[in-house]
């Protein structure tokens, strides 16, 4: 509902199963007021080689500047009335993730929430049939080490029945053993991991009323191999130079893969000083962004890249086109505080605090947090809103025009000057 409440919830979620887990960081909350634990938390909850967090509650970052790929579950415990605000937050759950093999998502709705699905978020088709029964086959197995033929205990194992049916999963007990019973008969998909160990992945074949035995060798990986989640594709990089996108077999060095995103960006935009008007208009930089990706080109593995999550793609891309040094959200931030007291000060009291938040905003989540939309989510819910909010900078074009001259301010035309 609120930050409060954010808090509230993961503290119970913590002390309920904290100490059964072993976490200190079972849940967290991640809030504009936790400032630089919260921008931690949220990389590690975005991050699926992390145990945890496993749970993250917040109430005010906007959904469409959160990329968790491998997020599950999207539970709502506040009332919604906004069709588009539901879709971007139902939206963080739709992303395919390869490396956990997460290929579907819950709502647990607790508001109601739910009843602002229509048909653009219900599937095309025919649903999809669940299983058939008699529910009466079994599959027993072991989990072992490939090079050693340790048995690994504590392994992660579960079996996909259908589209949306899962069982599981269950821990391997202390012999590297697991048991599934009150299957269905036919082809399913066995999926075990183990922490430090190969995902796997294995087509099994059941038969009713009887036991099928498996075995299950996980192997260590490579030295130096790194996967990097990206939407739609996953891209290995299997020595620092190699990378391999999966899905389509296409293999790039590191250096034909930069001269790849350099000929692309070029081919839109051929100064810096296009680039940046581009990326301060929301309709140029939005379409901009979608070329991007359908091209295979995705900020998140430029992040990796240059070990720099911090930046925005903006500085990102900068960088790799036109040698640009890079900035971190958090480094304009402060460079905004400082160079814009008089654009600050010339604002009411109520209208400086809603430049600070959005600032505090801008500084967790990009540039996608100075829209419009982000006055549906708190702290701006509690100030009113929108139309509240409006007020205290003269009225919606007003508002608009201060949104928009942040945006130019954080990224200043002076740093392209040169290349004008």
């Amino acid at each position: 509902v609120d930050m409060e409440h954010a808090r509230f919830v993961a503290r119970l979620l913590q002390d309920e199963f904290g100490p059964e887990t072993g976490l200190n960081n079972y849940a967290v909350p991640i809030i504009s007021e936790e400032g630089a634990d919260a921008r931690r938390w949220l990389e590690e909850f975005a991050d699926s080689d992390k145990k945890a967090p496993v749970v993250a509650t917040t109430a005010e970052l906007l959904s469409t500047g959160v990329d968790v790929p491998s997020c599950k579950n999207i539970v709502f415990m506040k009332t919604l009335s906004s069709p588009v605000l539901f879709k971007q937050i139902i939206g963080r759950g739709s992303r395919l993730d390869f490396l956990t093999n997460k290929y579907w998502f819950r709502i647990i709705d607790f508001t109601g929430a739910t009843r602002l699905i229509d048909s653009w978020v219900t599937p095309i088709g025919p649903k999809p049939e669940p299983p058939a029964g008699p529910f009466n086959a079994k599959v027993k197995g072991i989990v072992f080490e490939a090079e050693t033929e340790r048995r690994i205990v504590g392994a992660s194992v579960s079996i996909r029945t259908g589209p949306n049916t899962q069982m599981g999963p269950i821990r391997t007990n202390h012999e590297g053993e697991f048991y599934f019973d009150r299957l269905p008969a036919g082809r399913l998909t066995l999926i075990v991991n183990a922490t430090g160990f190969i995902r796997r992945e294995i087509q099994i074949e059941t038969i009713e009323d009887e036991m099928i035995s498996v075995e299950v060798a996980l192997k260590t990986p490579q030295k130096g191999e790194r996967k990097i989640r990206v939407e739609g594709i996953t891209v290995t990089i299997a020595d620092e130079s190699v990378f391999v996108i999966d899905s389509t077999g296409e293999q790039m060095t590191l250096s034909q893969y930069k001269d790849y995103v350099r000929r692309k960006v070029i081919e839109v935009t051929r100064t810096k000083a296009d680039f940046r008007n581009i990326w301060v208009d929301p309709q140029k930089r939005e379409k901009f962004m979608k070329d991007l990706r359908e091209s295979s080109i995705h900020p998140e593995v430029l992040a990796e890249i240059t070990g720099r999550a911090d930046a925005d793609a903006y500085d990102l891309i900068s960088n790799l086109v036109f040698d640009a040094p890079i900035r971190s959200r958090s480094e304009r931030t402060t460079a905004f505080l400082n160079r814009e007291q008089i654009f600050i000060n010339r604002h009411k009291d109520q209208a400086r605090a809603i430049i600070l938040e959005l600032l505090e905003k801008y500084r967790i989540g990009g540039i996608d947090q100075l829209e419009p939309a982000i006055f549906s989510v708190s702290p701006f819910k509690e100030m009113g809103g929108a139309v509240k909010i409006s007020d205290f900078f003269g009225g919606v074009e007003q508002l608009g025009s201060t949104l928009q001259q942040m945006r130019e301010k954080i990224y200043p035309e002076e740093e392209v000057a040169y290349a004008q």
